[in-house]
């Protein structure tokens, strides 16, 4: 297959439809709940496993996915896990029983774990060094970014005016589109080592370990933290996760799920740390967000959604600018997270001072663009930052660990910020405040935890990414070799997803 433009800008979009398809269904579904559950005859008590299956298996498969594509090729995996999530999707919008959906949703989520990190793989291996890279990074970023949001405004617009199955259904002909677009773009062999072998006892132990891990946190709305029930489930979690990194260490296979000398570099650990706090952050916002939106303000579905709009536009304008900042060379990675964060914990903090009397405009339209502007500004160089310097035979895994990041993040914000917040209502109307009252002071305490965690991220970027990261063994400093090398050999003209970054600066083509 020749390596042309075209083929480059189709496998480009093939990636960011399969990214954004994966960030879009953690949230299209929240807005239509309610007609789903009505419609299927969910018990209330089952209707957040729809939601919560999906993360569940996500965040659970992502290190086998990102192991998969690159023992056997990243295309071959981009297509199975888009076929997969595909007729998940058309089976959750036949469903006639709650138990059809809720199955859609797992396979769905295993899908999605399969496609993200071949998708971004395929990225780094199609995209040439320098300023195409970087600018296609832009792309895949701004969807993973704004994703989620815009989930929440098509959920919305297509519960009211097409029907709640038309968020499972509206997956269909992007998958099509991607499976058209990666058959046409991209090399068939796309770096797979056959030569090597699935570990598969580890990736037992890190599936079962990821897996229980999110799985005791989501159901802390459910149960307490307290409970023995997931005190039990996070032990379990603990035991695998620590049995897994043994098996990694000392196991007798060659080759592992994992090399665990990949998370002793700087950059990989801070980028990986900031994602996971940046995503506790984010998702939470989104949560109380939509519900202070519905339940205070008394926003339809559809104007719920639309209500993001501004955050989205205000994060991808922001992923441009930065995108272009990074490709002239006008600012480092490290350089633009620490501010990225700040802004970001502004915003979320500020939507704490919501009211229970408060309008979209006075309470919510300013700092959700401040928040939209951190998010933005951050996503970008996270991306980069975590995959800089790596062999490209390890593109896949490090994307995983990346997605896996942000779903143990995720998991982990939702459930201890939604415990905070309900406590603080509870409280509340226990003091005889009215319910309104009661529940705007817990969003806010939420809001506000939320801007804790983008703290944490900054120190995380001030204090754990290096200033100048380290190549991968056997490869010299993108400064060291003519621009437009290949960092290693062996792949498609490409390394990790931004091994043309050094300090957070991109490599200039001669």
């Amino acid at each position: 297959m020749p390596d042309t433009a075209l083929n480059r800008g189709q496998a480009l979009i093939a990636v960011a439809l399969a990214q954004f398809m994966v960030t879009l269904d953690m949230t299209v579904v929240n807005v239509a709940l309610p007609d789903m559950g009505a419609g299927l005859g969910f018990d209330p008590a089952q209707l957040p496993w729809v939601v919560n299956i999906y993360a569940l298996f996500f965040g659970g498969f992502l290190l086998l996915g990102g192991r998969a594509a690159d023992l056997y090729g990243q295309r071959r995996i981009l297509l199975s896990g888009t076929w997969a999530f595909a007729l998940a999707s058309l089976a959750g919008g036949l469903a006639q029983e709650p138990w059809q959906m809720i199955a859609a949703r797992a396979v769905q989520g295993v899908g999605a774990a399969v496609m993200a990190p071949a998708a971004l793989a395929v990225l780094t291996l199609t995209q040439r060094e320098g300023e195409e890279r970087t600018r296609a990074l832009g792309v895949y970023a701004a969807v993973a970014a704004v994703g989620g949001g815009v989930g929440v405004l098509v959920g919305g617009l297509l519960t009211e005016y097409a029907g709640w199955r038309w968020v499972m259904l509206v997956n269909l002909p992007m998958a099509l589109l991607v499976i058209i677009l990666a058959l046409r773009s991209v090399p068939a062999g796309t770096l797979g080592n056959r030569r090597g072998r699935l570990d598969v006892f580890g990736a037992v132990l890190a599936t079962g370990g990821v897996g229980l891990l999110i799985l005791g946190m989501i159901r802390t709305d459910e149960v307490s933290w307290t409970s023995p029930t997931t005190m039990v489930t996070l032990a379990v979690a603990a035991v695998l996760l620590v049995a897994f990194v043994l098996w990694e260490k000392y196991g007798p296979m060659t080759d592992p799920l994992i090399r665990l000398s990949l998370l002793t570099r700087r950059n990989v650990a801070g980028a990986n740390l900031y994602m996971a706090l940046l995503a506790a952050g984010q998702l939470a916002v989104f949560y109380f967000l939509s519900l202070y939106l519905q339940r205070i303000l008394k926003l339809g579905p559809a104007e719920a959604g639309a209500a993001f709009l501004p955050l989205c536009v205000t994060a991808m304008i922001a992923i441009q600018a930065t995108t272009r900042a990074l490709r002239r060379q006008l600012v480092g990675i490290k350089t633009l997270l620490v501010p990225a964060g700040l802004i970001a914990a502004v915003g979320f903090a500020w939507c704490g001072m919501a009211d229970p009397s408060g309008t979209y405009l006075g309470d919510v339209l300013l700092p959700s663009l401040l928040a939209g502007l951190g998010v933005g500004i951050a996503f970008v160089p996270l991306t980069a930052a975590a995959t800089v310097g790596l062999p490209p035979q390890e593109a896949g895994t490090a994307s995983a660990l990346l997605n896996a990041s942000r779903q143990v993040g995720s998991a982990l914000g939702l459930a201890v910020l939604v415990t905070a917040a309900t406590t603080r209502t509870d409280h509340r109307l226990t003091a005889g405040i009215s319910p309104d009252t009661a529940a705007v002071d817990g969003y806010s305490l939420g809001f506000v935890l939320a801007g804790g965690f983008l703290l944490l991220a900054v120190l995380a970027a001030a204090f754990v990414l290096p200033r100048r990261p380290r190549p991968a063994a056997g490869q010299a400093p993108a400064a060291q070799r003519p621009a437009g090398t290949p960092a290693a050999a062996g792949g498609a003209g490409a390394s990790g997803t931004a091994s043309d970054i050094t300090a957070g600066q991109v490599t200039p083509k001669s």
